[in-house]
C-alpha cells in the first residue's frame, strides 16, 4: 500500500502541474560556441558592415546581446584557442603562439602529411588540461568539436578526443586548413577520405595562362567542400542529443584563406560588386578570379548555416534551452586575396597590415561577440564590458553548474548577459605574442599600451588613449609617464616563462 500510495501522489502532481500549466525549467542550458576564423570586428551588419551581407547573424544580435569590447585570446590561431579552452591569458597558457612543430620531418608539405598523418598538427596541449570541455563533460554534457583545432597533432596528447570533446570532425591541422577541399578530414581518431584530387594548399596560378579567364582557375575547383561536410555531422550531432545537454565547440574555419567559396556566392557578390581584378596568388594561397565576390561569399556562406542551425534548434524544440555565442578568433587576415580596406573589415579599428591579423593593435584582437539565450537576455541589447576569451570558460562553468578550476585569468560575464547581480571587471586585460617580432599589449580602463619589436631589443611602451583615438593613431606615452610604468608594472607580474621553450623572451628574462 506504501509503494501504491507514493505511485498515485506521484501521477497527482504531474495532473497538477499540467492542470497549472507548471512546468520544471531544464538545469542546464544547451550550449553552442561558434568560432569564426579570421573575421573582423567590422565584418558583420550589425557591426557596421556594407558591403557583405550577414541576415542570421544581425537577427541573432536582435534576439540577444552584442558586445562592443570584447577581445580574443592571441591575434592568431592556435593561441587564441588555447586561451579560449583554459581560461588562462597568454602570459600563463601552455600554447602562446603557432608551433607547427617543424622538428617532425617536412611539415609544410601536404603530400607527405597525407602519406604521414603525424607530419599534421600543432604543438600538443598536454595531458590533464583543464578545459571547458572537460569541465563540461564533469557536469553532464555530451561534448563535440566540428571545425578546426590546431592544439595537438594526430596521436599526440592534444587532440580532442583527450581534451574533453566527446566527437571531433574536422581539421586536425591548420595547414591542412588552408584549403577547403581537402583529401582529408578527422573523425575522432580515423581519417576520413572526401575524394578530393590533391592540390596543395598555396599552389599558384599555371604559367601562361589568362588570369581574366575563368577556365584558368579550374584545377581549383573540386567537389567536396569541406564546410558542407562539416555542418552535416553538426546537424547529426545537434539530433542526436537533443534530448540530453550538450555543448558543441564550431570551430568553422570561415573566412580563413584560401579564398574558396560556392559557386552560388560568388555568383550573387559578382551581380552586386560587379567586374573585378582577379587575385593572381602573388600574395600566397590559391589565386580566384573575383576575389571580392568569394570573400564576401564565404561570409554569408557562413551566416546562411548559422541560420539553418537556429531553424533546427526552434524545429526540434530546444532553442530556448540553448545558449548560443558567436566571436572570431582573431582580427583580419592582409594577405592571400583579401581586402581589409575596401570591405572596412577592421570596422573603427585600424586596417593597415601591420595592425590587423598577427598584432595586438585593435583591429588583431578587437572582434565581434553576440551572445543569444531565448528568455534569458535581453533582446537587441548591447554591452561596452570590456571581457576576453578567458572569460568564456567561467562563465559557461557557471552556467553548466560545474568546478570552476583554480589558476585562471577569466571572470565570468554572466551577469552581463542576465542583467542581473552585481559584476565583477577586470582590472586589466594581457597578452603576449612570441612572433612577429614579439609583442606585449595591456588594456586597462581606457587605456591601450603595447610594447613590439622586443626581439629586436625594444622595451619602448607606446600609450594610447581608446575613447579618443580608436584606432591608436598618436602614441601619448610621453604625457603619461605614471600610466606608462603601471602598465610596465603590470607587463611584469602577467608574465610567466612559457613551459614550451619556443614561446619563450629571452629579452623579459626567461631562461
Amino acid at each position: 500500500m506504501k509503494y501504491l500510495y507514493l505511485i498515485l501522489t506521484g501521477l497527482l502532481s504531474l495532473v497538477i502541474a499540467s492542470c497549472t500549466g507548471e512546468k520544471k525549467e531544464p538545469t542546464q542550458p544547451n550550449i553552442i560556441y561558434i568560432l569564426a576564423d579570421d573575421l573582423g570586428y567590422g565584418e558583420l551588419g550589425c557591426y557596421g558592415q556594407e558591403k557583405i551581407e550577414t541576415p542570421a547573424l544581425d537577427n541573432l544580435a536582435e534576439s540577444g546581446m552584442m558586445f562592443t569590447q570584447h577581445y580574443s585570446g592571441s591575434p592568431v590561431c592556435a593561441p587564441s584557442r588555447c586561451v579560449l579552452l583554459t581560461g588562462k591569458h597568454t602570459g600563463h597558457a601552455f600554447i602562446r603562439g603557432n608551433h607547427e612543430w617543424g622538428e617532425r620531418g617536412d611539415v609544410w608539405s601536404y603530400t607527405e602529411m597525407i602519406n604521414n598523418p603525424e607530419l599534421e598538427g600543432q604543438y600538443p596541449l598536454p595531458e590533464g588540461t583543464v578545459t571547458i570541455g572537460t569541465l563540461l563533460q564533469d557536469a553532464g554534457y555530451k561534448t563535440a568539436i566540428v571545425g578546426k583545432w590546431g592544439l595537438g597533432a594526430p596521436r599526440s596528447t592534444g587532440i580532442p578526443n583527450k581534451q574533453g570533446f566527446d566527437f571531433f570532425f574536422g581539421y586536425n591541422c591548420q595547414r591542412q586548413a588552408h584549403t577547403y577541399n581537402p583529401v582529408h578530414l578527422w573523425k575522432n581518431t580515423e581519417r576520413v577520405f572526401t575524394g578530393n584530387d590533391t592540390v596543395p594548399p598555396h599552389t599558384g596560378m599555371p604559367e601562361g595562362v589568362d588570369p581574366y579567364d575563368e577556365s584558368s582557375y579550374d584545377r581549383f575547383w573540386l567537389d567536396i567542400y569541406s564546410p558542407d561536410m562539416m555542418f552535416e555531422e553538426i546537424t547529426g550531432f545537434i539530433n542526436e542529443n537533443k534530448d540530453n545537454p550538450f555543448f558543441l565547440y564550431w570551430a568553422t574555419t570561415i573566412p580563413h584563406l584560401a579564398l574558396q567559396a560556392p559557386a552560388e556566392w560568388i555568383d550573387y557578390y559578382v551581380d552586386k560588386f560587379g567586374d573585378e581584378e582577379p587575385y593572381t596568388g602573388d600574395k600566397g594561397y590559391f589565386p580566384h578570379r573575383s576575389p571580392h565576390a568569394a570573400y564576401a561569399g564565404m561570409i554569408s556562406y557562413l551566416d546562411n548555416q548559422v541560420g539553418l542551425l537556429v531553424k533546427q534548434l526552434k524545429d526540434l524544440g530546444i532553442y530556448e534551452n540553448t545558449l548560443i555565442i558567436f566571436a572570431s578568433d582573431n582580427g583580419p587576415s592582409y594577405t592571400g586575396g583579401t581586402d581589409s580596406q575596401w570591405f572596412n573589415s577592421a570596422g573603427i579599428f585600424s586596417e593597415e597590415s601591420d595592425r590587423v591579423k598577427g598584432y595586438v593593435y585593435e583591429g588583431g584582437i578587437r572582434v565581434p561577440m553576440i551572445v543569444s539565450w531565448h528568455g534569458r537576455i535581453k533582446p537587441g541589447s548591447k554591452t561596452d564590458h570590456i571581457s576576453a576569451f578567458w572569460d568564456v570558460l567561467p562563465t559557461l562553468s557557471e552556467i553548466s553548474g560545474s568546478r570552476n578550476p583554480e589558476n585562471i585569468d577569466g571572470i565570468s560575464f554572466l551577469p552581463v548577459l542576465l542583467g542581473e547581480g552585481d559584476q565583477d571587471e577586470h582590472d586589466y586585460l594581457y597578452w603576449e605574442f612570441p612572433a612577429y617580432q614579439g609583442q606585449q599589449a595591456v588594456r586597462m580602463g581606457k587605456w591601450k599600451a603595447i610594447r613590439k619589436n622586443i626581439f629586436q631589443g625594444n622595451m619602448k611602451i607606446e600609450l594610447y588613449d581608446l575613447e579618443t583615438d580608436p584606432t591608436e593613431s598618436t602614441d601619448i606615452s610621453d604625457k603619461y609617464p605614471q600610466i606608462v610604468a603601471r602598465i610596465d608594472s603590470i607587463m611584469q607580474a602577467a608574465h610567466k616563462p612559457a613551459e614550451v621553450e619556443r614561446f619563450r623572451f629571452k629579452e623579459l628574462g626567461d631562461g
